[in-house]
């Protein structure tokens, strides 16, 4: 079994602007975007990410 398409988010870097991690919420329960602090391979640290389209 795969993951449900629904509820993915895509995370992308607020630095270099590149989607770099897919996590999932219950877009039912929260209306808002997610802003998460994640490991960017690209900028090599912990950068803020924000959810993207």
């Amino acid at each position: 079994m795969g993951k449900i398409k629904d509820n993915m988010a895509k995370m992308k870097c607020s630095e270099c602007k590149r989607i770099t991690v897919y996590t999932k919420r219950n877009k039912k329960k929260v209306k808002e975007k997610l802003a998460l602090s994640k490991y960017c391979p690209f900028c090599r640290k912990h950068t803020p990410h924000n959810e993207s389209k």
